[in-house]
């Protein structure tokens, strides 16, 4: 080939590289970052400062409207729907059931964990598919046994809607509507749906002798010693806060049949064969208000959990080593470790309920 042509094509690719950077440039959406105030969110006794990601602060404007869509059955496909429906806030934001229904009363294949506290989780979903709870607020939208709708058809919905764009472009600036606002409102809203301030925060945190009964104070330690519950080798408790979660995931022994797993858990995320079956420790705090347990649904009340771990869980090959029979517990201190879980219901704060304006908000 020609010198002259060899040149000719190197600068034509060059050219073409060129306007196809310039193309996915002025292509690439915009991330969108509120506009308003920043505000704290306060922390109750017992927990840590919320983490909150740079591009998404929290503004009085984002939370509200964060609260308005978390009780808005528009997110739905067919508005019977709304995040609230399976995080109640008069069931512990669970829903009480086995598995959640979705659209239709379709059933889910897991249970609904509590959002309260959801901040602190590092990756969201019992197998930590996401990575931050505004990435967490799309996937029920899109699954089609719960929300059944998609990313564009509830944005396309909520633009119908001149409340919403209003409330839209005070927390954002002018622009479009696009879900990523929608998600970050979400976020907002549920991060600042803290519990803590449990009689255990205000014996441990507050040094308030007083605020667990004595069977109580036994159950925390019995929960603590590595000789007897070693539950806090999961269910972190620190030295300044207590999250009584570990942020990781583990195979307990929960779902399996004959040695065979009923649901993947983490491995469909990683694809480790080591965590087979394993699932998110979820947290205790409030763990009274949110039966049945397990990401399945599968114990009724703590009786059956506390069962459940005197015996091991069922046996499998990626148990995690942890996890081993409990049998020689006595009888009080099983009773002590239960009354303990009690002492782990905290305060619920203000402002997380159905706001009145929710229900006028659906778009039909």
């Amino acid at each position: 080939m020609p010198a002259n042509r060899v040149l000719y094509m190197l600068c034509l690719s060059a050219v073409i590289g060129c306007l196809l950077l310039l193309y996915s440039h002025f292509n690439t959406p915009v991330p969108s970052t509120p506009i308003g105030k920043v505000v704290q969110i306060p922390t109750p006794l017992g927990l840590p400062p919320v983490p909150i990601p740079a591009d998404n602060p929290p503004t009085a404007e984002t939370i509200a409207l964060g609260r308005l869509l978390y009780y808005d059955a528009a997110l739905s496909v067919d508005n019977t729907v709304s995040c609230a429906t399976c995080h109640n806030p008069q069931l512990g934001f669970t829903d009480g059931k086995r598995v959640s229904n979705g659209v239709g009363g379709k059933n889910g294949v897991r249970n609904s964990p509590t959002v309260l506290n959801s901040a602190y989780f590092t990756l969201q979903f019992w197998d930590g598919r996401a990575p931050n709870l505004e990435k967490q607020s799309e996937g029920p939208v899109a699954n089609p046994v719960e929300m059944a709708h998609s990313l564009k058809g509830v944005v396309q919905r909520l633009s119908q809607e001149p409340n919403y764009v209003s409330r839209f472009e005070k927390a954002f600036g002018p622009g479009p509507l696009t879900y990523e606002k929608v998600e970050k409102c979400i976020a907002s809203f549920e991060r600042t749906m803290l519990s803590g301030n449990s009689a255990f925060d205000r014996y441990y945190y507050g040094h308030d002798q007083t605020a667990m009964t004595p069977s109580q104070i036994h159950g925390l330690d019995v929960f603590r010693d590595p000789r007897k519950g070693n539950c806090e080798s999961c269910h972190q408790i620190g030295e300044k806060y207590a999250l009584f979660t570990d942020n990781r995931f583990h195979n307990i022994g929960i779902g399996f049949v004959n040695g065979e797993t009923t649901d993947p858990g983490r491995y469909l995320v990683t694809r480790n064969i080591r965590e087979t079956g394993a699932f998110r420790t979820p947290t205790l705090r409030n763990v009274e208000l949110t039966a049945p347990y397990m990401h399945d649904g599968s114990l009724k009340d703590l009786k059956q959990v506390m069962d459940f771990y005197i015996g091991a869980g069922s046996s499998n090959p990626y148990l995690d080593k942890e996890i081993h029979s409990l049998d020689f517990l006595s009888r009080q201190e099983r009773d002590d470790l239960l009354e303990f879980m009690k002492a782990l219901t905290g305060s619920i704060p203000a402002n997380v309920g159905p706001p009145e304006t929710a229900a006028s908000l659906v778009v039909q």
